[in-house]
């Protein structure tokens, strides 16, 4: 079946059924001659499961870990309820923080918001976390696209350098010898292009309300 049916079925969008396949963890066919994805009903039935962690706000490293079957969903789920009670009393923390502010009289600007943010930062010695976990998932995938892009970058230098020694030991023309040495110098742009292109998925990520799921 096609994703435009997909998404009817499941109620997920377009933009999140392929950020899911990106992440690994959907893996349609492909149709042979014209390489359109074809969903099937398996690949519904994932991407319900997906639906249903995701709703509760379960990492997608775990869903992963759990749909490759290397996290039984008890153990997995176990994990998250932690994850939740520790998010609760953060939550508790920040809400106390909130209701200390509604008492304040007048507007922001007039706010001295120096004792609230040393109590705050009292609380996180003791453990409490105001943070935003999307963005360390961000970092992670920043991470790991720039090590590939350098990774790349740094064996078309080498291809260069080797092209440069080459044409020094055994002289050939100089337009066929740059003609040569633009092809990893093109290659290179690409890479980083893509790697721009790549950051720009990673920033807008995921759609975060939970009916786009």
């Amino acid at each position: 079946m096609q994703i435009n049916e997909v998404e009817r079925r499941v109620g997920i969008t377009k933009k999140n059924i392929r950020f899911y396949e990106q992440e690994g963890l959907l893996a349609p066919s492909r149709q042979a001659g014209n390489g359109y994805r074809n969903y099937s009903e398996a690949d519904v039935a994932r991407l319900e499961q997906i639906k249903l962690l995701r709703k509760l706000d379960v990492p997608l490293g775990e869903i992963g870990q759990m749909l490759a079957g290397r996290l039984p969903l008890a153990e997995g789920m176990r994990r998250h309820l932690i994850t939740l009670e520790n998010r609760q009393a953060n939550l508790a923390s920040a809400q106390g923080l909130a209701t200390a502010l509604a008492q304040e009289p007048g507007l922001l600007a007039d706010l001295d918001a120096a004792a609230h943010l040393a109590r705050m930062d009292a609380l996180e010695k003791e453990g409490v976390r105001f943070i935003n976990i999307q963005k360390q998932d961000k970092a992670r995938r920043y991470r790991g696209a720039a090590l590939a892009a350098a990774v790349f970058t740094l064996l078309m230098a080498a291809l260069e350098g080797m092209l440069a020694w080459a044409m020094l030991t055994d002289p050939i023309p100089w337009p066929l010898a740059l003609g040569f040495m633009a092809v990893p110098a093109v290659m290179v742009i690409g890479v980083l292009l893509a790697l721009r292109d790549r950051f720009r998925q990673i920033e807008e990520g995921e759609e975060d309300l939970a009916a786009k799921y």
